[in-house]
């Protein structure tokens, strides 16, 4: 029996922290387990704000690199660099002669953008390039041409799905049944607070990360998490403080349990809880790191992987645009 197909982008506009891990890389490696799972690194995508050639093949490396350490298997799964696929541009081309233009209007990372821009009372289109406005029909192209059942994306990623099932349907009118129309498959991942209390984000610059500082620069940055100024000897709300919030994610089930009582009844201070959030997630990234480490200097396993990655996917998708050629008419087979 055929396995359902997840599809998964990974954008590389930075090393990923622990936030990233929390909320979208730990569940999207799950999806190993129960689908025929597909992973890319969505270069052209970061080429939206990532505009210089070595700081993108280095941002390249650092992402592929994170997620194998993290426990990505490219023995299981489809991991391949999105420029290595070119059936996936050419599916990009001709979804833009067919998707309505209202489709992107209404594409939230646009609106949001021009919104700012009036704001500033600037021309609402300075700054904004075509790979923006066109962002969710490349993102169409990458789920379609894997015939994707399933695509696992946070709440703020869900109208891009929703756009790319549209682009579907509406080919799929015009042309025939020739597209599989996905769902999208909603992540409900934790919210992880940075270093300042608000969520974690490279946007705050308050993220903790995971494989680029040292153990010992990771022990004074976990000092340093805001905390309130309850007494070490007095009751704590846990649930409201972000730093248990990060050991309850990263900790032993039975372990999360102690320590939270710990905390209710006063018998644990907020330094104690910080000793023990940094040697909690330094044991969790022991190995990770020696793995990351080994990869991000060896720039050439990483295009290996790859390009292995690529060869598993490019069948797949020159089966698709196959189809697709047939039914727009332009494939010499489909006369």
């Amino acid at each position: 029996m055929r396995r359902k197909v997840s599809v998964t982008g990974i954008k590389p506009t930075g090393i990923p922290h622990l936030g990233n891990y929390v909320g979208a890389i730990r569940l999207a490696l799950r999806l190993a387990e129960e689908f025929d799972a597909c992973y890319f690194i969505a270069d052209y995508h970061a080429l939206n704000v990532v505009q210089e050639a070595k700081q993108l093949r280095h941002l390249t490396y650092e992402v592929a690199a994170a997620w194998v350490a993290l426990g990505l298997d490219p023995e299981k799964v489809t991991f391949y660099r999105q420029s290595d696929v070119p059936e996936t541009f050419e599916l990009f081309t001709i979804l833009t002669n067919l998707t309505p233009k209202g489709y992107m209007n209404r594409a939230h990372a646009y609106k949001a953008a021009v919104a700012r821009k009036e704001e500033l009372r600037r021309d609402p289109d300075d700054g904004i390039n075509m790979g923006l406005y066109d962002y969710p029909i490349l993102m169409a192209a990458d789920i379609l041409l894997f015939s994707a059942d399933v695509v696992p994306v946070g709440r703020d990623q869900v109208q891009h799905v929703e756009i790319a099932r549209d682009i579907a349907a509406y080919f799929n009118k015009v042309y025939g049944e020739t597209l599989k129309v996905p769902d999208v498959h909603i992540s409900e991942a934790a919210s992880i607070p940075g270093m300042d209390g608000r969520k974690m984000s490279k946007s705050y610059d308050n993220t903790i990360p995971l494989f680029t500082i040292s153990s010992s620069q990771l022990r004074k940055l976990i000092r340093r998490y805001i905390t309130d100024s309850t007494p070490a000897d007095a009751p704590k709300d846990a649930d409201q403080s972000g730093l248990f919030q990060i050991y309850r994610e990263i900790a032993a089930v039975e372990d999360v349990a102690r320590v939270r009582a710990q905390l209710v009844e006063g018998r644990m201070s907020w330094g104690v809880l910080k000793e023990l959030v940094f040697e909690t997630l330094d044991h969790f990234l022991a190995e990770p790191r020696i793995h990351y480490r080994q990869l991000i200097s060896h720039h050439e396993q990483i295009d290996a992987l790859l390009r292995a990655g690529a060869e598993k996917a490019r069948p797949r998708a020159q089966e698709v645009m196959r189809r697709v050629r047939a039914a727009i008419g332009v494939d010499a087979a489909s006369a």
